[in-house]
C-alpha cells in the first residue's frame, strides 16, 4: 500500500502538456546554465576546461529531462466527498488533503509556456497560512470548470471562516 496515493480513489492524471511543460522548464534552464558556465569561465580558464565545466549542466539536465516522465506520473489529484486530495513527487513525496471548507480562493493561472504547452494550474488559498497546495497540468476549459465546482464546494461546506 503507498500511504501517498491511497487505493479506492479515483485518482486523476494531468494532462499530457504538463509533460511538456516541465521538459521545456527543463531544457531551457540548463541550456542557459551550461552557456552561462562556459562563456563565464572562459575567461579564467582553458577554453577546454570551461566548455567541459559547462557540458556538466548539460549532463544534469539531460538526467532530468529523462526523470520528467516519472515526475509527470507522481502528479495526481482527486475529488472526495469533503476533501480535495494532491499528490506528487518521486524522491520526495507529498500528500496533500484540502478540505472544501478550507479553501478561500481557488485562482487559474497560466503562463506564456504553459499556454504553449495548452495547460494552466490551479492555485489554493485556504484558511490556513502553511497550505501551499497548487494542482498544476490541467487543460484551460477543465481548470476552470474545476475552479468553479471548487469554489461552489468550499462555499456549500464553509467550516468556520
Amino acid at each position: 500500500m503507498n500511504p501517498f496515493r491511497p487505493e479506492g480513489i479515483d485518482w486523476q492524471p494531468l494532462h499530457r502538456g504538463y509533460r511538456t511543460y516541465l521538459r521545456v522548464n527543463v531544457a531551457i534552464t540548463y541550456a542557459v546554465l551550461a552557456i552561462a558556465t562556459a562563456v563565464g569561465l572562459s575567461f579564467l580558464l582553458d577554453l577546454a576546461w570551461a566548455i567541459g565545466a559547462g557540458a556538466i549542466w548539460l549532463v544534469i539536465g539531460i538526467w532530468r529531462w529523462i526523470r520528467m516522465d516519472a515526475l509527470w506520473k507522481s502528479h495526481a489529484y482527486a475529488l472526495r466527498d469533503t476533501d480535495l486530495y494532491l499528490t506528487k513527487g518521486v524522491m520526495f513525496r507529498q500528500l496533500t488533503i484540502v478540505p472544501y471548507g478550507r479553501l478561500q480562493v481557488v485562482e487559474v493561472e497560466s503562463g506564456p509556456i504553459q499556454r504553449a504547452c495548452g495547460i494552466a494550474s490551479l492555485s489554493f488559498v485556504t484558511a490556513s497560512a502553511t497550505t501551499d497546495a497548487t494542482l498544476p497540468g490541467l487543460p484551460p476549459a477543465e481548470a476552470d470548470d474545476l475552479r468553479e465546482r471548487l469554489t461552489t464546494l468550499g462555499e456549500e461546506q464553509a467550516s468556520g471562516l
